[in-house]
Order: structure tokens, then sequence, then C-alpha cells
């Protein structure tokens, strides 16, 4: 509980934005993927009535809109390389095509974070979309978003993990 009075809103931390920009863009990308929308007409409407804006009740949280546009395009404008490493990193009884449109852009914009975006620990980018999968999901699919990202971080960010490993789990950051 933090100590601010009820009806009070505080803008979060800058991880929280990240982390609100994030589940953003895995609403995008369903969106994107659901009806073939153009990304950049998707980021705009995002930006312009959902972020930070109130919806039928619901408040949007005010996410780092900069951070949300660049997982948005970035996993669309590698949507090629992405869906392969996802493809490999997948059960072979599992195709890409099969899986839930919520839980291929969960994938799709984990997998963009990890192949891009080095500024976020691998376990880090992992745990974020474990949470966003939790969120959607209540069986066995946030396991498979773990085991699928956990795979392809060993993959694209071996370096990373095993400098990881060697001490303690730590990371200078």
């Amino acid at each position: 509980m933090s100590g601010t009075a009820p009806g009070t809103a505080q803008s979060p931390p800058a991880a929280g934005k990240r982390s609100l920009a994030r589940l953003a863009a895995v609403q995008a990308l369903y969106q994107i993927d659901l009806g073939g929308a153009d990304p950049a007409e998707v980021i705009a409407e995002f930006a312009a009535h959902r972020l930070g804006r109130e919806i039928e009740g619901d408040r949007y949280g005010d996410a780092d809109r900069a951070f949300f546009a660049t997982l948005v395009n970035g996993a669309r404008e590698r949507g090629a390389e992405i869906d392969a490493a996802l493809a490999a990193a997948l059960p072979m009884d599992w195709p890409l095509e099969r899986l839930e449109r919520v839980l291929r852009a969960i994938l799709r914009a984990g997998a963009f974070e990890l192949l891009a975006l080095h500024d976020v620990p691998a376990p880090v980018v992992i745990n974020e979309y474990l949470e966003i999968a939790h969120a959607f999901f209540g069986g066995k699919e946030p396991g498979m978003v773990n085991g699928v990202l956990d795979r392809l971080a060993r993959t694209l960010r071996s370096e990373e993990l095993s400098g990881s490993a060697r001490n303690g789990g730590a990371q200078a950051r």
C-alpha cells in the first residue's frame, strides 16, 4: 500500500511505464493481427484514445509511448525474422499459426525485445511477458511463454545469460 491518498494519481515510475507499454504493444499487435490494420494507425489510435485515458470506467495507465511504438513497429518490421525464431523455439506440434492470437502477440513482442533491445536484461524481459500472459490466460499458456522466450534468450543472448549464471544471477544495470 502506498502513502498516496485515495483518488490521487501518481505517475508510475519509468519501469512501470515500460510495463504498461509492453501490455499496450501486445494489445496493438493483437489488433493488427486480427484485422490487418496499419501499424502506424493503430499506434496513433492507442496514443490518442487509450494510453493514459479512461474508457468505460477503466483507467489505462500512462505508458512509455516511445517504447510502445518501438515495440509495435519493431515486431512488425522484423516479423519474418521473429516468426522464424519463434517457430524454431516452439514445440514441433505447436506451429505459430496454431497459437491463439493473443499468445502470438505476447511471443512476438517478447521475441522482438530479446532480439533487438538489449537495455533490459533477458530474465526481466521474460518475466514481463510472463506477467502479461498471466493477465490473459489461466492455463498452460504462461508456461509456454516462459519456455519459448527462455529458449530464445538462450539463443539470442547466450553471452548475457552465461555471464549472469557465473555471477550468481546478478546484473550490473
